[in-house]
């Protein structure tokens, strides 16, 4: 593996229906071993996972990493918090942005980047439901074409 490839774990698919992204930001997850070993396996989930910021550090609540089959007695529990490592300033812009704009933080997609796991998080506004049909029919629209460009389909 080079420098630039990562191995993802996990995604985020709801989020993307769910909200508007304003912006993106990588961090690093302080982890047991044993979540480490189950990250690995592919026994995550994202789907409920949020971020809070509380006492100047970032937090993802929700995130469940299914318990490590050979973990005996020092396994993890699935759902609890975990701190996201990352630089003061990128938390606090975060948090500044969310108290008086009304964004929330949700995670993207959870990977492997040089042995390290690694979640995208992003600066998200909700969207109405109008907002998501909108979305629906310009991605169909999209498909359509992309079909009538190769010439498949009888139009």
């Amino acid at each position: 593996m080079s420098d630039d490839e990562f191995q993802v774990i996990a995604v985020n698919r709801r989020a993307r229906h769910e909200y508007d992204f304003k912006e993106q930001v990588e961090a690093g997850m302080a982890l047991l071993g044993s979540e480490i070993k189950s990250i690995r396996a592919g026994k995550v989930n994202l789907a409920e996972a949020y971020v809070q910021v509380k006492g100047g550090e970032a937090w993802i609540y929700d995130m469940h990493i299914s318990p490590y089959t050979h973990g005996g007695y020092a396994n993890h529990d699935a759902r609890r918090p975990r701190k996201l490592l990352m630089h003061r300033g990128e938390i606090l812009n975060l948090a500044g942005q969310v108290a008086q704009r009304g964004y929330t933080i949700v995670p993207l997609r959870l990977y492997l980047k040089r042995g390290r796991a690694k979640v995208e998080i992003a600066l998200a506004k909700g969207r109405k439901s109008y907002d998501k049909r909108q979305a629906i029919a310009e991605r169909d629209a999209e498909r359509d074409i992309e079909r009538a460009m190769k010439g498949g389909g009888d139009w």
